[in-house]
């Protein structure tokens, strides 16, 4: 019965007070549209949540990235461009789904894309938001750099002048969103440049990334997940560790790849914000992105993120640990040649027999205790599930 208690726990999430209980589910227009998002294909990338049932799986955000923007009218009011003529009825075809709606905007001038940011406008943008039926901005750093450079050379004997400047930014927009009175949950994207785990939940910072962007390469994932080695401690229920948006099903890795992408993620408590196109999904991908046993580990209600127990060579040995007294191991060969992975469960914590569950292969192995060894593909990973 924990499953669907998971899912109740997401879809409930909107009457809380505090948005991400646990860590946010759904799609972003990125990683696949990027600057060629419009508003049919967002209204088609929600049909297909709910077409698909990954908005029954847990998968509720849809969000708009960069260069939805158009200018602003004489009294400073942000608009929509010609490919979103009505953001507020966008928001409104989105929440007639059982889905919620996201937007992104800069604390610097300019969007990375050279749209309109909000500097300057942080209370003003905010209303309009709440106005629309906003639930979830993206708050990405972009051309604000130029402010935390000018700052810096203005003051070079001052080492704290950026950072103050840049903390400052994100909590302008952070208490304007709260102002609203409207749940919106708050992402912060600094790329890690100035630890935002230590600052972010101070601000209302619902999630913050960890790293700079990801790509659809198994390199750039394994570099960017891997390296949330340490972050565990930062993160818990209404504010986690973002390391970025999934790539799976963009091509750019194969099967075993993107299983390894977002089992990580799962140990990791990571966000699961799906960057594909949803209305072109084949079976492979539709079968990772909606596997329930694995976005229950994501969602699990304990909120503890997992972290890394030993890496030896090309193994990564990671383990999680669950609200129901049990822990999942992710054995992780990134080698392209099977490895043999060796352990003892005493590494885990766990003494005398436990029982043991193959999430990928979807298969009980029984009892067992001791050593252990298991043969990984190259480039896969094999999940299990431990209980006393």
């Amino acid at each position: 019965m924990r499953l669907p208690l998971m899912l109740l726990m997401v879809a409930s999430s909107s009457a809380a007070s505090e948005p991400a209980a646990t860590p946010p589910m759904g799609w972003n227009s990125w990683n696949h549209f990027a600057d060629k998002i419009n508003d049919a294909t967002v209204r088609a990338q929600a049909d297909a949540l709910v077409s698909s049932g990954l908005r029954d799986a847990g998968y509720v955000y849809v969000n708009v990235d960069d260069t939805w923007q158009g200018e602003r009218d004489a009294a400073g009011n942000i608009q929509s461009n010609a490919r979103f003529p009505d953001m507020k009825a966008l928001a409104d075809y989105v929440h007639g789904k059982g889905l919620k709606f996201g937007l992104y905007s800069s604390p610097g001038a300019k969007t990375c894309g050279g749209f309109q940011g909000s500097l300057g406008h942080e209370t003003q943008d905010a209303e309009t938001y709440a106005a629309w039926g906003v639930d979830y901005l993206k708050y990405d750093l972009c051309s604000f750099q130029d402010e935390l450079w000018k700052a810096k050379t203005e003051h070079p004997n001052d080492s704290d002048a950026s950072k103050n400047l840049l903390i400052a930014a994100y909590r302008k927009m952070g208490d304007a969103l709260k102002a609203t009175g409207r749940p919106i949950l708050y992402s912060v994207c600094e790329y890690g440049v100035d630890q935002p785990w230590m600052w972010g939940p101070e601000l209302g910072a619902n999630l913050w990334r960890t790293t700079n962007d990801i790509h659809d390469s198994y390199e750039r994932m394994t570099v960017i997940g891997f390296g949330q080695a340490g972050l565990s401690k930062y993160a818990g229920p209404g504010h986690w560790n973002d390391p970025d948006m999934l790539e799976i099903g963009n091509g750019g890795m194969n099967q075993q790849e993107y299983r390894t992408h977002i089992s990580l993620w799962a140990l990791l408590a990571a966000p699961l914000l799906a960057g594909n196109d949803l209305t072109r999904m084949n079976p492979e991908t539709l079968a990772l992105l909606g596997n329930r046993e694995i976005i229950a580990i994501d969602q699990d209600e304990a909120g503890r993120q997992g972290d890394r127990v030993r890496a030896e060579g090309h193994i990564e040995m990671w383990a999680r640990q669950l609200a129901d007294g049990s822990t999942v191991i992710g054995l992780f060969n990134l080698s392209r040649q099977p490895q043999t992975v060796k352990f003892d469960f005493k590494e885990f914590g766990f003494e005398g027999r436990v029982k043991v569950r193959d999430i990928w292969a979807n298969k009980n192995l029984g009892e067992r205790s001791g050593k252990q060894s298991f043969g990984v593909w190259g480039h896969d990973v094999i999940l299990l599930s431990i209980k006393p």
